[in-house]
C-alpha cells in the first residue's frame, strides 16, 4: 500500500485503508497547537480583511524588521516563506545535485525535496534503543563526504530535543568539512528551556535555521515561516522564490505574532501538563513512547512490531494517528500522536484502554 505522505487531511488515510471515517473522528496526526490561534488574530480579523485589496510587500520589510529586532539579526539574514515547506523547497534548489545527509527518522519532506532536485542522499540512522541519541563525533566519517546535513530539532517525529552543546559540536565538525547544517526548528517554541541557536550564526556561517509560525500559532491555513542564514545564502534563496509567494494577510499576521510570548508560555505549560497525564497512562498500560519535548510523541504497543492492527483499530474508533511507514528506521513500528485538548486526549486514552481489553494476550 502507498500510504499518505503527511498527517492532516485524514480522509486520505481512510481511503487508502478502505475504512469508513466516523463523523466524530479526532485527528491526532497534525501537530498544531490545541489551544488554537492567539486571541489577537480574531480581534484583528476585520482589520486584516481591509487589506485584501492591497498587494503584499514583496520584501516583507516590516515583518523582517520585527523578527530582526527580536532576535538581534540583520534583515538581510532573513527570508520569509509561505510556510517552512516553501523554505525547504527553496533549499532543495540550491542543493540540487549535491550530497546530502539525512538523520533518520526525519521529516519525510527533506528526502522528497532532495530527490526532486537529484541530490545524492545518504542516511544516518538514530536508534530507538538509545532514545534516538545524537553523537556528532559518530557522524564525522559521513560528513566528510556530503555538502549539507538536515537536523530537525526537536526531531519530527520523535520529539527528541538536542541541546545547544550537541548542535554546536555538529556545526564545528561540519564547518571543518565545508558542510552546511540545515537546522529545522519548526517546533522549537514548544520546548520548555529551549536554548536559542540563532547566536551560533555569528560563529558558524554554515548554519541555516528554518522556523515555522504555523504550528505554535495554529495557522496552517495561512502558511508562514522564515529562514535565517548568511546574507550570501539568503541572496541565493531569493533568486528561486516566486514573486508574491506570501500573501498580505499572512505578513500582517506574522507581525502580530511577534509579541505573543504570554501565549507561547501558556501553550508550553498546557502541553507539558497533558503529556504528563498521557505518559503516566501509557506507562501503566505498558506502552512505549518517545521522551518528547514537543507537542507530539511516538507511541507503540510493545507486543507488536508492525503497528498496523493497532492503527486500524484506532481508525475504526475515530482516532486518527500518523503512521510511520515513510519514516526510514521506524517503518510502521511506531505511531505518532499530537497533543490535543484535554477531552480529546481522554478519548484517546479510552480507545487505547479498549484496545488493551479486546487484545489481552500477546499478539
Amino acid at each position: 500500500m502507498k500510504w499518505p505522505m503527511h498527517g492532516a487531511n485524514p480522509q486520505y488515510i481512510y481511503e487508502k485503508t478502505n475504512l469508513e471515517m466516523p463523523v466524530d473522528a479526532i485527528d491526532f496526526s497534525a501537530n498544531i497547537n490545541p489551544l488554537g490561534p492567539p486571541p489577537i488574530l480574531l480581534e484583528m480579523w476585520n482589520d486584516l480583511f481591509q487589506t485584501v485589496h492591497l498587494y503584499p510587500d514583496p520584501f516583507a520589510s516590516r515583518l523582517k524588521e520585527k523578527i530582526s529586532n527580536k532576535y538581534g539579526l540583520h534583515p538581510k539574514q532573513l527570508l520569509i516563506g509561505n510556510g517552512a515547506a516553501e523554505i525547504i523547497s527553496l533549499l532543495g534548489r540550491i542543493l540540487a545535485g549535491k550530497k546530502v545527509l539525512l538523520l533518520q527518522p526525519a521529516f519525510s519532506e527533506y528526502e522528497e525535496v532532495c530527490r526532486i532536485n537529484q541530490c545524492d542522499i545518504h542516511h544516518h540512522y538514530l536508534s530507538a534503543e538509545t532514545g534516538w541519541e545524537l553523537i556528532p563525533s559518530k557522524l564525522e566519517k559521513d560528513i566528510r563526504h556530503v555538502d549539507a546535513i538536515f537536523l530537525c530539532n526537536p526531531n519530527n517525529p520523535t520529539g527528541i530535543y538536542y541541546p545547544k552543546q550537541i548542535v554546536e559540536e555538529l556545526l564545528a565538525i561540519c564547518k571543518k568539512n565545508n558542510c552546511y547544517v540545515i537546522l529545522d526548528e519548526a517546533f522549537y517554541d514548544f520546548v520548555i528551556g529551549y536554548e536559542d541557536m540563532l547566536p551560533l550564526l555569528k560563529k558558524f556561517s554554515n548554519l541555516i535555521v528554518i522556523r515555522s509560525m504555523t504550528k505554535m500559532y495554529s495557522i496552517p491555513g495561512i502558511r508562514l515561516g522564515y529562514v535565517v542564514a548568511s546574507e550570501e545564502l539568503i541572496v541565493q534563496l531569493q533568486q528561486f522564490q516566486s514573486q508574491w509567494s506570501i500573501n498580505g494577510i499572512a505578513l500582517r499576521v506574522g507581525e502580530l505574532l511577534m509579541g505573543q510570548e504570554t501565549f507561547q508560555n501558556k501553550t508550553q505549560s498546557y502541553i507539558e501538563e497533558e503529556k504528563e497525564r498521557l505518559f503516566s497512562f501509557f506507562r501503566k498500560a505498558q506502552f512505549a513512547y518517545s521522551n518528547s519535548a514537543a507537542n507530539y510523541y511516538l507511541l507503540r504497543d510493545t507486543r507488536l512490531t508492525d503497528q498496523k492492527d493497532f492503527l486500524t483499530f484506532l481508525l475504526n474508533n475515530g482516532i486518527i494517528a500518523r503512521h510511520t511507514y515513510n519514516y526510514p528506521s521506524l517503518e510502521g513500528e511506531w505511531l505518532r500522536f499530537a497533543i490535543k485538548s484535554r477531552l480529546e486526549n481522554q478519548q484517546l486514552q479510552g480507545v487505547v484502554a479498549k484496545w488493551k481489553q479486546s487484545h489481552p494476550l500477546s499478539l
